[in-house]
């Protein structure tokens, strides 16, 4: 009788779902570059600079973010929170964003909003119309 010699397994290009081996074609997916938190952070710093460039008085005054109010008051929520004795102005991001009525929700609007908001804070700071914070750029 003769013996047969043992059976190699011969590699497989493909295993039961044709698949086997490959790399994956897609990747999971990848956080996105930019959140709102983020986009928010940088539209607040932007339109301060700007500011901090245009006032002297406002050089020294932080800008700061939170997410809400402690608390509501009169006149509703508050958007922000001045604090002359501080040297800061605090943007509530939430209120902001969640609570302003805007033509259009698009990135666009919502940047301009919150460049709004960054303005009149910083008017309310200063005891002015908003208007005043940048009369040279907006005179043609």
């Amino acid at each position: 009788m003769r013996r047969r010699p043992p059976q190699v397994a011969r590699p497989t290009r493909h295993g039961r779902h044709g698949r086997v081996g490959r790399s994956a074609v897609v990747r999971p997916p990848l956080p996105p570059l930019e959140n709102r938190y983020e986009k928010f952070d940088l539209t607040v710093s932007t339109a301060a600079e700007f500011l901090r460039d245009a006032w002297e008085e406002l050089r020294d005054v932080r800008f700061e973010i939170a997410d809400m109010p402690a608390a509501s008051d009169t006149d509703g929520i508050p958007r922000w929170l001045v604090d002359r004795k501080g040297r800061r102005i605090v943007m509530f991001r939430i209120p902001i964003e969640r609570l302003s009525h805007m033509p259009a929700h698009d990135d666009l609007h919502r940047r301009m909003e919150v460049e709004a908001c960054v303005f009149r804070a910083a008017a309310e700071y200063l005891n002015r119309d908003p208007w005043d914070l940048g009369p040279e750029r907006f005179r043609f």
